[in-house]
């Protein structure tokens, strides 16, 4: 097996996997609940950037469960696991991880977006399918396509990360004329259109932090809203509760965690689980679950 150096994590980011735990924990409750009405019933847990399925803590120093590790550990087991991994050497981690539990693991190692493109249409109301489906870039990713088609299905649930800093350093400058056009292109396929433009810059002397005459903009958090409001109305999602910023050791905002679900059920939950962080999540007075895993 190839050698993989696990990346390290601060504590808001133990804290999200915490929130994606006790989600889990209580969505595949419901879920299997359903076998005993519909035999055929199945749920799936998706995973669209896999990554290692371990990290470790800047904090600790001790390994953190990641969160395909975290579903395999949910009880009761989801009926099938889609780990979605690039990197060939986290990919063989991720393998190493099939038979635990019991659980079977399904490892594939391609883009997170083609790897959606076919699997998500399999998931259909009329098979009795559910899935709840993470979605954890480095960037601004995944392709909005994907998104909407998650939506529109109706089956789907979703975590998901908004990646404001990746927004801040690369596509929202005060200048758009400055951004690199590979960038631009980025952010048209994390948003589906441009019409982010008009949501991003406007012509509003109050705003113009970069003190530069002309072309000005709003603060990202004006996207992060709008974002929020195109899965419900675009989309399709009934329920997208606000979403808790994600933090570095210095207090900067890395990303936004979304929550998006057609099930009011569902919305109540994550709710209760959010709020546990969503108004007093400071790091010194928030401690993550820690939890070792079978190889921990």
């Amino acid at each position: 097996m190839t050698a993989v150096k696990l990346d390290k994590i601060g504590l808001w980011s133990e804290i999200k996997l915490d929130i994606l735990r006790r989600y889990a924990t209580e969505y595949s409750k419901i879920m299997a609940g359903q076998k005993t009405k519909i035999p055929a019933f199945r749920h799936w847990y998706i995973d669209g950037f896999a990554g290692a399925g371990s990290h470790i803590s800047r904090e600790t120093g001790e390994e953190v469960l990641g969160s395909p590790r975290i579903a395999l550990g949910v009880e009761p087991p989801f009926d099938a696991y889609y780990f979605v991994e690039m990197d060939h050497g986290r990919a063989d981690l991720l393998r190493g991880l099939d038979g635990i539990n019991g659980r079977t693991v399904k490892v594939e190692e391609d883009d997170c977006n083609t790897v959606l493109r076919r699997l998500l249409p399999e998931i259909q109301y009329r098979r009795y399918r559910r899935a709840l489906c993470v979605l954890d870039p480095y960037n601004l990713n995944p392709d909005w396509d994907i998104v909407k088609m998650a939506g529109q299905l109706g089956t789907v649930e979703i975590f998901l990360n908004f990646m404001v800093m990746d927004l801040k350093m690369n596509v929202h400058l005060g200048d758009p004329k400055r951004v690199a056009v590979s960038d631009v292109e980025r952010m048209n396929r994390f948003w589906g259109d441009e019409s982010w433009r008009d949501v991003g810059y406007a012509p509003d002397p109050q705003m113009n932090f970069f003190d530069e005459p002309g072309v000005l903009k709003h603060e990202a958090t004006v996207l992060v809203d709008a974002y929020r409001r195109r899965l419900r109305d675009v989309a399709g999602f009934k329920y997208v509760p606000e979403p808790i910023p994600m933090k570095n050791s210095t207090g900067a905002e890395i990303y936004y965690l979304f929550f998006a679900s057609p099930n009011a059920t569902a919305n109540k939950i994550v709710e209760d689980v959010l709020g546990r962080y969503r108004h007093d999540p400071a790091p010194d007075r928030v401690k993550a679950k820690r939890t070792r895993g079978p190889h921990g």
